[in-house]
């Protein structure tokens, strides 16, 4: 089994508007090409045109059992409406998580105005997903997207359940000492490519990876995700099947640790 905890249906070329139904169908074809059984599709913090919002993402997805719905929220921006819109559908179920788009935004994690998102968390038991590291857009601001800063919220939220995105790359080593330091932390390792990984940046990643493994032990924490339509879902298997990893902890990548932290069904996959 395979689950992709990290997609998005954004429109990132923006030369034309497309559907939410034809990126989600576009979305299920490659997953099934892929064999990828599940996906989180995770909104963004800001709507427009080629962005949907998580209400529009909510309904599509709706007899869609392979999919699932990580609700962006913006630190610049939300208010007592958006709160409150995400509490209804974390009541319902209809989200599996949050996410935070430090760098994007111009704020820490830490910051006292996420309280309220993480509080929220907690009460009904969904991880926080923290976009960490290079930003896709070089207008983002990296020095808040450091994975280091997300030691504070991990300690002063000690049961709160925290991803670290992309594995904080550059910053692995540091995205390793926060994973290892604190048992409510996880990461993903999306993202790391635009398009397919070539020869010598895959040789690369698989030693940054493995070590990280063998420093923080047993991958229970690691978590597979693509970051699609960014990168490519077959070369992200690839890169994963080059892994000197038993298949046991493959395995654990791959599905099991995400069907647990996001409390997916997978009788229903």
């Amino acid at each position: 089994m395979i689950i992709d905890i990290h997609t998005h249906i954004n429109n990132y070329h923006e030369e034309r508007v497309v559907s939410v139904e034809d990126c989600l169908d576009k979305l299920t074809e490659t997953m099934k090409e892929n064999h990828v059984n599940y996906s989180l599709v995770l909104t963004s913090y800001k709507v427009n045109e080629h962005r949907p919002s998580t209400q529009k993402v909510v309904e599509a997805i709706q007899g869609r059992d392979n999919l699932g719905v990580v609700a962006g929220i913006s630190y610049l921006n939300y208010d007592h409406r958006d709160l409150r819109e995400i509490s209804e559908y974390l009541e319902a179920g209809l989200i599996k998580g949050l996410k935070l788009y430090p760098g994007y935004e111009p704020f820490y994690p830490h910051d006292n105005r996420m309280k309220v998102v993480y509080d929220m968390a907690v009460e009904y038991d969904v991880p926080v997903m923290f976009h960490s590291g290079d930003t896709y857009s070089p207008k983002g601001k990296i020095k808040y997207s450091h994975p280091i800063h997300i030691d504070d919220v991990a300690v002063d939220f000690p049961e709160l359940k925290i991803v670290i995105c992309h594995v904080g790359n550059p910053w692995i080593k540091d995205c390793m000492e926060v994973v290892y330091k604190n048992k409510n932390v996880y990461t993903d390792f999306s993202g790391l490519v635009l398009g397919n990984f070539s020869d010598k940046f895959e040789r690369f990643m698989k030693n940054e990876l493995e070590e990280m493994i063998t420093y923080a032990g047993n991958p229970r924490y690691l978590l597979y995700g693509t970051d699609w339509p960014i990168s490519n879902m077959s070369s992200y298997l690839n890169f994963i099947k080059q892994l000197d990893l038993p298949d046991e902890k493959k395995e654990l990548i791959l599905w099991k640790n995400a069907a647990e932290l996001f409390k997916i069904d997978t009788t229903k996959i």
